[in-house]
């Protein structure tokens, strides 16, 4: 029987921040990156840490360029994590928001370039602070004792290295809510099995099927070969998603899809692989919330809102394939009015 469930996710309309760690709105962090000759060391770093930004190659992209020493890959992320928003988020999905909201902390850069993308202020330009390994392990704890039903680490690829000594750290100080991964699947295997053990939810967004908009809209080559191996690690390490008492997630795979205008076709292709590669029971979330903002007026075909009856065929699909659990959109949701003020 399928398990639907209808939800806006846009229900309330105010972030609860922690005033320590909050990254108001044009407060860019001044510090020069490309300083030569300082320590860039991030303050807690083993050997092997180091060297994985020495020739980073913590994404498929593998730029292999020496972060330590200030130079940029194609995501332009630095040696320290970069923050831009930690808050109660209540939009996610309800069994990620629950009643206290997810605790979401918003990492900026990309390694990604979506014209399209709603948090372009952070993923392209890079708005936000840096911090510390052991300032992400306060904040961690910080969000957990504001209530946060689970720690949602948003786009927090180009960091991975970082994350890792910062959540075992905080699971060593008395982290117990689950945490999430939040991220675009185009994903490395070995960064990924690097998070084996400290991450407990997997919200990847399998974006594309077909390379051509891959490239055209988000500068990803090969990204559906990329993102679907990224998932297949994903499921093998937390499985099908579970939930407790009160219907929160506690530990597995929720995987999401952002239907495109003039892309259902191709939608349903995503669904038919879904269906053929993981189990029935497997989790999606797909979205009705594509709205042309950033660059999106430079690609006409993309350049409006997903239609009624587009969306309404993709839903039609998934139940025509069987599949049984998921959560989609009311098209509301399609609309500038909730994306983060960052």
């Amino acid at each position: 029987m399928v398990q639907f469930q209808e939800q806006s996710w846009h229900i309330r309309d105010r972030f609860f921040l922690s005033g320590k760690y909050r990254a108001e709105v044009g407060r860019l962090n001044s510090r020069t990156e490309h300083e030569k000759g300082r320590n860039n060391s991030p303050g807690v770093a083993g050997e092997g840490f180091l060297a994985t930004l020495t020739s980073c190659r913590l994404c498929p992209r593998a730029c292999g360029v020496n972060r330590l020493a200030g130079e940029k890959g194609f995501c332009r992320a630095g040696v320290r994590p970069r923050v831009a928003l930690a808050t109660l988020h209540h939009w996610e999905e309800p069994c990620l928001s629950g009643s206290r909201g997810s605790g979401a902390v918003f990492f900026s850069y990309c390694n990604l370039r979506c014209a399209f993308c709603q948090n372009y202020r952070i993923s392209w330009q890079g708005r936000g602070r840096e911090m510390e390994i052991e300032d992400l392990t306060a904040l961690f704890l910080d969000l957990q004792a504001q209530g946060a039903h689970n720690i949602n680490l948003v786009s927090a690829t180009p960091y991975t290295p970082m994350l890792v000594p910062a959540l075992r750290e905080a699971k060593k100080r008395g982290l117990k809510i689950p945490v999430v991964y939040n991220c675009n699947a185009y994903e490395s295997l070995e960064s990924l099995r690097s998070l084996a053990g400290l991450v407990d939810i997997y919200l990847p967004d399998l974006k594309y099927i077909d390379d051509g908009p891959a490239r055209r809209y988000s500068q990803a080559p090969n990204y559906f070969s990329v993102a679907t191996a990224a998932i297949l690690e994903m499921q093998r390490q937390v499985g099908i998603l579970t939930f407790d008492a009160a219907g929160l997630a506690r530990r597995g795979l929720l995987i999401r899809h952002l239907v495109l205008p003039g892309q259902a076709e191709a939608a349903c292709r995503v669904l038919e692989w879904v269906k053929a590669n993981l189990p029935r029971e497997t989790y999606l979330s797909i979205m009705a919330q594509y709205v042309p903002v950033w660059q999106a007026q430079r690609y006409p075909e993309i350049n409006r809102r997903l239609t009624a009856a587009e969306y309404e065929s993709v839903l039609e699909y998934f139940d025509a394939l069987g599949l049984e659990n998921g959560f989609c959109q009311e098209l509301d949701a399609a609309t500038t009015d909730y994306i983060p003020n960052f």
